[in-house]
C-alpha cells in the first residue's frame, strides 16, 4: 500500500466496509437515461444488488467521459448542479435532474490525501453530468447516496489515468462505489441509426474484444497501451475521452478477483455498450 493508499485508509469521513466493486459503465446515448430498454433496465437490476449482495455505498465516485480538465478535480459542492452537456434530445431529457448531494467533508480529506498528481477541489464549476447521472439515476433514483466527479486530465498519457486509478484503490474498503462511465468503442462519426444492438462494424467488434480479452485475463495495465492497436484504435476511439473512465476504474481493480460483464451489445454500429463488474 501506497502513501497515498495509507492516507485514503485513515479517511475520518468515511467508516471502514467490506470491500465495494468496482464499475465501468458503457453508458452510450443519453437517451438511455429515459428509454425503457435493455441497456436502462440492466442498470437499474444492477442497483438492486446494492443492500443486497453489495453494501449500500456511503459515496459514488464516478469519473465521467465528459469532464477533462487540465489538472485533476473533485466536485466539492453541497448540492452538485445536474448537467445537460447535449444538444438535439427531447425535452424530457432536458427535464431529468440527480439532486443527489455532494460530499464536501469527504472531498476535503481526499483531496488532501493526493499529491503526485494532486487533486483540485472545484467548488463552482461542474456538478453532475450525463456521464454520471445518466447510468446512476437508473441504479439509485432516490438520489440519496452522496455522489463526487472526478475529472480527468485529457492531455495526461493513458498510463497517468491507471496509476491515479491504482491509488483510489484503497477507497473500496471505505464504503466507496468507483465507477467509470465511457464506453470501450465510442466513434459517433460512423453511427448508423439503422443497425440493432447485436450488429456492429468489424472495427467495433474486434477493438470491444480485446479489451473484453485483457480483463478476462487480468491484464489490467495493458489497458493502457490501446494506442498501439494503431488504426483499429484510432477507429474505436478517434478522441479517447470515453476509453479512459475504464483506465481508473481497471486501476482501482485487484487483477485476480472475479469479474463479469454485461450490457455486451452495441448502439449504431460503433459505440459498445460493454460494461464490467469487479468484485463480482
Amino acid at each position: 500500500m501506497n502513501d497515498v493508499q495509507e492516507r485514503l485508509s485513515a479517511l475520518r469521513t468515511l467508516q471502514a466496509s467490506a470491500r465495494m466493486p468496482v464499475l465501468f459503465m458503457g453508458h452510450g446515448s443519453p437517451m438511455n437515461a429515459i428509454e425503457d430498454n435493455e441497456f436502462r433496465r440492466s442498470w437499474q437490476s444492477l442497483g438492486a444488488e446494492f443492500g443486497r449482495r453489495w453494501p449500500k455505498p456511503q459515496l459514488i465516485l464516478c469519473v465521467s467521459a465528459h469532464w477533462l480538465t487540465q489538472g485533476w478535480w473533485f466536485t466539492g459542492m453541497a448540492q452538485p448542479k445536474t448537467i445537460h452537456d447535449f444538444g438535439g434530445f427531447p425535452q424530457a431529457l432536458f427535464d431529468q435532474q440527480y439532486p443527489a448531494p455532494g460530499a464536501p467533508d469527504v472531498v476535503s480529506e481526499l483531496s488532501a490525501a493526493f499529491e503526485s498528481p494532486p487533486v483540485g477541489v472545484d467548488v463552482s464549476e461542474w456538478g453532475f453530468d450525463h456521464g454520471s447521472w445518466g447510468v446512476l439515476k437508473p441504479m439509485f433514483p432516490e438520489a440519496d447516496i452522496p455522489l463526487v466527479q472526478l475529472s480527468m486530465d485529457y492531455s495526461q498519457p493513458p498510463a497517468e489515468h491507471f496509476a491515479l486509478g491504482q491509488q483510489l484503490k484503497a477507497l473500496r474498503e471505505k464504503g466507496v462505489l468507483i465507477v467509470g462511465s465511457g464506453n470501450t468503442v465510442h466513434n459517433l462519426r460512423t453511427m448508423r441509426r439503422d443497425l440493432s444492438p447485436d450488429q456492429a462494424y468489424d472495427f467495433t467488434v474486434s477493438f470491444d474484444t480485446h479489451v473484453a480479452t485483457l480483463v478476462q485475463s487480468g491484464q489490467l495495465a495493458a489497458l493502457a497501451d490501446f494506442q498501439q492497436l494503431g488504426s483499429v484504435a484510432q477507429m474505436a476511439q478517434p478522441s479517447h475521452e470515453h476509453y479512459l473512465p475504464l483506465l481508473y476504474a481497471a486501476g482501482a481493480a485487484e487483477p485476480g478477483e472475479p469479474v463479469r460483464f454485461f450490457n455486451e451489445k452495441y448502439q449504431g454500429g460503433s459505440i459498445a455498450m460493454r460494461s464490467i463488474v469487479w468484485g463480482a
